[in-house]
């Protein structure tokens, strides 16, 4: 069995891959800068008990960070908990992926992993939307090689900057209202946060579409695509294990090399 792990800003996901390239596991975790790495390991001994899973069926394990000040910790705690060692994406990684923008070293390597997946699981070209602390959206052209994209303000992080710059709006729950027009302050809040964003995913792909000249399969992932898409007019498809799957076909290329 294959560890999974993406250490984001705000959550740390973790995913099991099975030799089918089954994700068999998923679950998240706040990304703590003060833990230690036994703490990580408790943590991650947990989600296996809670997940009836043995800690011995992993064998190695792949990881993706944005974070660097908490990626030697984990790594200790991957190391700990499971006795392997893990192989991180970054620079020197084998990818299969040809990445056009100006810095390629530059681009996160979870969008990289992100991206690993889309071009191996659906159509290309195509647009990619990861909605976590930031959201991001990358293109793949025709030939499968990476474009480019926009980073835009987090759902949560917009959300936590209203809140924190007016004196009588509450802290919400992302849920759906159930209409867009709002009656009542909270309502107001949470149409305004979800709309504001569904909206904004149409508008964007439709853009970029037409800059390249063609349409485009557009795949979503993170923890909040899950509430945005559904309200979104243009057909998106859902893929919450979508980085998961990137580790596992990044993993599978380099597994061989030492």
């Amino acid at each position: 069995m294959l560890l999974a792990v993406d250490i984001g800003n705000t959550n740390i996901v973790f995913g099991c891959v099975n030799e089918n390239d089954e994700v068999v596991l998923f679950e998240r975790i706040s990304t703590n800068h003060n833990a230690t790495s036994a703490e990580y390991a408790s943590l991650m001994k947990s989600l296996f008990e809670m997940n009836r899973m043995d800690t011995s069926v992993v064998h190695d394990a792949v990881m993706s960070s944005v974070v660097p000040s908490v990626t030697s910790t984990v790594k200790s705690a991957v190391k700990k908990l499971f006795n392997t060692d893990i192989m991180q994406a970054g620079p020197g990684v084998k990818t299969g992926l040809n990445i056009l923008i100006d810095n390629p070293a530059q681009l996160g390597s979870d969008q990289v992993a992100d991206a690993v997946a889309a071009i191996n699981l659906y159509k290309a070209p195509l647009i990619i939307i990861d909605m976590g602390t930031a959201t991001t959206i990358s293109v793949i052209d025709k030939n499968k090689g990476y474009r480019g994209g926009i980073i835009m303000t987090g759902m949560g992080v917009a959300a936590d900057a209203l809140i924190s710059r007016t004196a009588q709006l509450p802290k919400i729950n992302f849920e759906d209202p159930g209409h867009i027009i709002g009656t009542n302050t909270i309502d107001c809040m949470k149409s305004g946060m979800l709309y504001s964003n569904a909206c904004a995913l149409d508008g964007i792909i439709q853009r970029m579409e037409e800059e390249l000249g063609e349409e485009c399969t557009a795949v979503a992932t993170g923890g909040l695509s899950e509430l945005v898409v559904p309200l979104c007019r243009r057909n998106i498809i859902l893929d919450s294990n979508l980085l998961i799957k990137g580790l596992n076909f990044i993993y599978k290329k380099n597994k061989f090399i030492k």
